[in-house]
């Protein structure tokens, strides 16, 4: 019988293994595949929850076996997070069923275990009663006196400011649309409407547009910038199919070398990609601009353009990303010689990073110019050699267009390696569009800029963007002046709470 049991056991550990096999091979291919540098990188996550979840289905299987067995249950790694302090604690104490001793004694205290578990109250809806009462005289006729009513951000409607902000943190920051929120309410037997809240969204845009307007123009008060652009389908009824209209974003990270402007993005939404829209939101600033490859950025340094100065740094992580390009394909040793010296390039800005732009630049000065040195005659070797019309061509036809504004960062010690920073603030304008699809209308891809600008900016500031949505939103119904706008900004909020 043991024999037996044995056996079976071997045989659901020898399945076992084949599906943890299964979900290596996938996560594997989700990680090395050829076409994982085309995924996007919440695609990659989505992918990753699935398989890791996979395996933690197969280990609670072996556990429960484990215990059925009264086998001890294997200890497994695993990161358990850490609760923060501020949280509120709910004590149980757990007594034994007696303190009396078996030889008849008192028990007495000598320590405790002390376990904590993450616990939840689901979010509750209520309804917030505002009476006003009405008061009259006896003795004359006055007239009936009662307090003014508050102000509300929608006249008439039932949301509180914080529901309102509530709203529109799920549709622009967790990336849920209007439709399924309202599924959401309705469970908890709140019946409203997609256009109901549709109507709540326009009208909050309506008043942070102000904010945006103060946003955009504190950043292009800096000296230095990131900018770059990303698709945004907009519906075109006309034509009965979606046109092709581009977000602008405008970023500020100086994080890196401790600048002391706090960072923050605006974005803009302009009906296309060609230069003019660049130019024009940028009017007024004049400093380093940091993009990557796309032409359109030439008409900011265009002899005949008028207004402030702009240089154009470039992004070292496009010109690797056509070199890594190369090496999926196949053995690709002058790429992978290339990505040899870029990644030199990027060990060096990790060591150097938070410094002060003075210790950076001189980092850079004595161990990465000498490397930038070593890949211009690596790319002067190559080049006449690569056919123009190949990928490696083509790669290296690119680094030699862009390489004085490549070489940027060698020169000014606020200038970053790559614009990282501004792709990164863009990531959630692009879920956004994953899950909603497109825009349904001009108007509403400019809402979309404006409120998912302070959202993000609020994320970038360490600020709960729910927090600061309400109490900016309570301001602004309560008469906020508007020649102090800038009290409003996320940066600010931080200080007042």
């Amino acid at each position: 019988d043991d024999i037996d049991a044995l056996k079976a056991r071997i045989l659901v550990v020898e399945a076992r293994n084949l599906r943890l096999e299964a979900l290596v091979a996938a996560f594997k291919q989700a990680l090395f595949g050829r076409k994982s540098e085309r995924l996007d990188p919440d695609q990659f996550d989505l992918a990753l929850e699935d398989i890791e979840s996979g395996i933690a289905t197969l280990h609670a299987e072996e556990d429960a076996e484990d215990r059925a067995a009264k086998r001890p249950v294997k200890a497994r790694a695993a990161n358990r997070g850490s609760l923060p302090k501020h949280l509120p604690r709910l004590e149980e104490v757990l007594e034994p069923a007696s303190l009396v001793c078996a030889c008849g004694g008192g028990l007495h205290c000598i320590g405790e275990d002390i376990s904590e578990r993450l616990d939840i109250v689901p979010a509750q809806l209520r309804v917030r009663v505002t009476r006003r009462p009405k008061y009259a005289c006896r003795t004359c006729t006055d007239g009936i006196t009662q307090a003014a009513a508050p102000a509300r951000l929608i006249p008439g409607g039932i949301p509180t400011e914080a529901l309102v902000a509530q709203v529109l943190v799920s549709k622009y920051a967790d990336h849920l649309p209007l439709y399924r929120q309202a599924q959401i309410y309705s469970r908890q037997g709140i019946d409203l409407d997609r256009s109901t809240l549709a109507d709540w969204v326009g009208r909050a845009a309506f008043e942070l547009r102000p904010l945006h307007a103060a946003l955009l123009g504190n950043l292009k008060r800096s000296t230095k910038l990131f900018m770059d652009e990303t698709r945004a389908p907009v519906l075109d009824p006309g034509a009965r199919k979606t046109k092709t209209g581009y977000f602008w974003a405008l970023a500020r990270d100086d994080r890196a070398w401790g600048g002391t402007e706090p960072p923050g993005v605006a974005f803009t939404y302009a009906p296309g990609r060609g230069g003019q829209h660049a130019d024009r939101i940028l009017q007024g600033f004049g400093g380093i601009l940091q993009v990557d490859g796309y032409a359109g950025y030439n008409r900011l340094i265009a002899p005949d353009r008028t207004g402030p100065g702009i240089q154009l740094a470039y992004c070292w992580a496009h010109a690797r990303r056509k070199l890594i390009e190369i090496t999926r394909t196949g053995p690709a040793p002058i790429a992978e010689e290339g990505l040899a010296l870029i990644r030199a390039l990027y060990a060096i800005e990790a060591d150097s990073h938070g410094r002060d732009p003075a210790a950076r630049l001189a980092a850079r000065q004595e161990r990465a110019a000498p490397i930038l040195a070593r890949l211009d005659a690596w790319l002067q070797h190559h080049r006449p050699r690569a056919s123009a019309k190949s990928p490696l061509g083509e790669a290296l036809a690119y680094i030699a267009k862009y390489r004085d504004g490549l070489g940027r960062f060698l020169t000014d010690g606020r200038v970053e390696i790559d614009s990282n920073a501004v792709e990164r603030s863009i990531r959630p304008i692009a879920l956004n569009r994953k899950n909603a699809l497109f825009a349904g209308h001009d108007t509403g891809a400019e809402n979309w800029a404006v409120i998912a600008s302070l959202i993000e900016t609020c994320k970038m500031n360490g600020i709960d963007p729910q927090a600061w949505l309400t109490a900016t939103l309570t301001a602004i119904v309560k008469g906020h002046k508007q020649s102090q706008i800038d009290d409003l900004l996320p940066w600010n909020y931080r200080a007042n709470v």
